[in-house]
């Protein structure tokens, strides 16, 4: 008889429903789907998912919820099943996308996408998906808020800009637009003091904050939002990882001699990270000889400004995962320094 020795609920979330799939993996390394079912995405849905998988469920093995991050709409479930200690893991869509293209399925619905979520769970080893720290949550709530009323500014100026180069301008137009500024403006100043206030709250968050910013061009805004973003790193478990889950990874398409397409980034990731990355490089790039020896070399061999300064980003994102991990301070004079106790000690052995 086969034994049970992992199952999983693989979870398709959309924002009014959930899509389950109950699935059991055996000894012999055989998949069985056993069943499906949809719930209302609220309360009262979440008590009725529970109920449903408990007499299915093989009692001497561990059970494993794996959702789809679908915007916010999973956060609620995830919540009310690690509050229950449920094992919750959280995957990205583009993960699950992928996997799904290697089945031999071609029929996309939310059945079917439920079943490759179980699937994927059963066959990955999976780690434990954790709640944001409150601080953490917070911060990447205010440096979301912060991102959204900055490119909403960006706009109002753009108008502005648009309505006082008219032939005949409208004054009330403009009044709107400035008073609109001058609103967005003021609460902007209001999110920096609220980070920095949050900030201050936390010794262990104001140390690392400290350590993230002697990283040239990074300051405390950078600071908060890689904070915010990856829950304190709480789940990063190495520098690739990282920059995969930014989506500053490289892809590269490539078959035999017919098919060499360009490398680029994925884009498939946390693009808030992405985005906090921007300004930081191109400061980075103009003050430290470090970063501007980088974006040097890759424009001398590719020509294209862009790409420099992308890979320097994502430099700068893994640089912040080894000052959290290291706890030592980036020194810009580090490699100078080297080179100097290389050349004494080589002259010392002359």
């Amino acid at each position: 008889m086969k034994k049970v020795v992992k199952q999983v609920v693989g979870i398709d979330v959309a924002q009014d429903e959930l899509v389950c799939c109950f699935g059991q993996l055996y000894d012999d390394f055989t998949i069985n789907l056993v069943t499906r079912h949809t719930f209302e995405n609220k309360l009262p849905g979440f008590k009725k998912l529970t109920e449903w998988f408990e007499p299915l469920v093989n009692k001497e093995v561990q059970l494993r919820f794996v959702l789809e991050a679908t915007g916010v709409y999973h956060q609620s479930f995830a919540y009310y099943l690690h509050d229950m200690s449920n094992n919750v893991s959280i995957i990205l869509p583009n993960k699950i996308s992928n996997y799904k293209r290697t089945l031999d399925v071609k029929t996309i619905t939310d059945k079917t996408m439920a079943d490759a979520i179980a699937q994927f769970g059963l066959e990955r080893n999976l780690d434990n998906w954790q709640p944001p720290k409150g601080i953490y949550r917070t911060m990447q709530q205010l440096t979301r808020e912060r991102s959204q009323l900055i490119d909403e500014k960006v706009v109002i100026k753009n108008q502005l800009h648009a309505e006082n180069a008219e032939a005949k301008p409208n004054k009330k137009s403009i009044d709107r637009c400035t008073k609109r500024l001058a609103l967005v403006e003021k609460q902007v100043k209001e999110i920096v003091e609220e980070i920095n206030e949050l900030i201050r709250t936390d010794e262990d968050v104001q140390r690392i904050v400290v350590l993230i910013c002697s990283i040239t061009g990074i300051g405390k805004l950078t600071a908060a939002t890689v904070l915010g973003e990856t829950n304190g790193f709480e789940l990063i478990r190495n520098k690739r990882q990282l920059t995969s889950y930014a989506g500053l990874d490289v892809k590269e398409k490539q078959s035999g001699t017919s098919i060499k397409g360009k490398p680029g980034i994925s884009k498939k990731g946390n693009k808030h990270l992405r985005k906090a990355m921007h300004l930081p490089a191109l400061s980075a790039i103009k003050h430290d000889e470090r970063f501007k020896a980088i974006f040097a070399r890759i424009v001398s061999k590719h020509g294209i400004k862009m790409k420099a300064a992308v890979a320097v980003q994502r430099k700068l994102l893994e640089m912040t995962y080894t000052i959290y991990k290291t706890g030592v301070a980036y020194d810009k004079e580090y490699f100078k320094n080297l080179t100097e106790v290389v050349e004494i000690t080589e002259d010392e052995m002359a």
